[in-house]
């Protein structure tokens, strides 16, 4: 069976950069696919298993492009050219729009319990208290809920 190609917007990867832990990205899936619209928006190095693509339809980009920014509408376009990809998506328009597509989307959130259910991470709270540190934001509930999923 191929490797499923992992496709992340930049929020993911700044939030990761931000507190130190990209490397679980790495741990999770080997390599994650960004589109060069992505890389522009990471203001920080980025380790060679993020590989730049340029390989999405620039029309498809700029129908997405009506309801949302670049680099959702570009890593959205990416992944309706590849079958059975993952996207890495937080924000709700974007999430949504994928879904329309029929496109399988994950979130930061989601990567965090993904990670300590397989060990990569110790303790769930920490890496979202870190973020939290650093403008993620997540409402008291949400917080909660994942906690409770985290059994922390």
């Amino acid at each position: 069976m191929p490797e499923q190609i992992i496709i992340s917007d930049a929020s993911v990867l700044i939030a990761l950069v931000d507190i130190g832990k990209l490397e679980i990205l790495r741990e999770l899936y080997n390599n994650i696919t960004i589109t060069d619209v992505v890389r522009n928006e990471v203001h920080a190095e980025l380790p060679d298993w993020v590989i730049v693509s340029t390989n999405y339809d620039p029309q498809q980009m700029q129908v997405l492009e009506l309801e949302l920014d670049a680099g959702e509408a570009s890593a959205i376009a990416l992944a309706m050219k590849i079958p059975n990809s993952t996207l890495i998506l937080d924000e709700s328009k974007g999430r949504i729009a994928a879904k329309r597509l029929g496109l399988k989307v994950t979130g930061t959130v989601g990567i965090i319990i993904k990670a300590k259910r397989r060990g990569i991470i110790q303790s769930g709270k920490e890496i979202l208290d870190a973020l939290e540190e650093h403008g993620f934001w997540l409402s008291q509930k949400l917080k909660a809920d994942i906690l409770e999923r985290l059994e922390e």
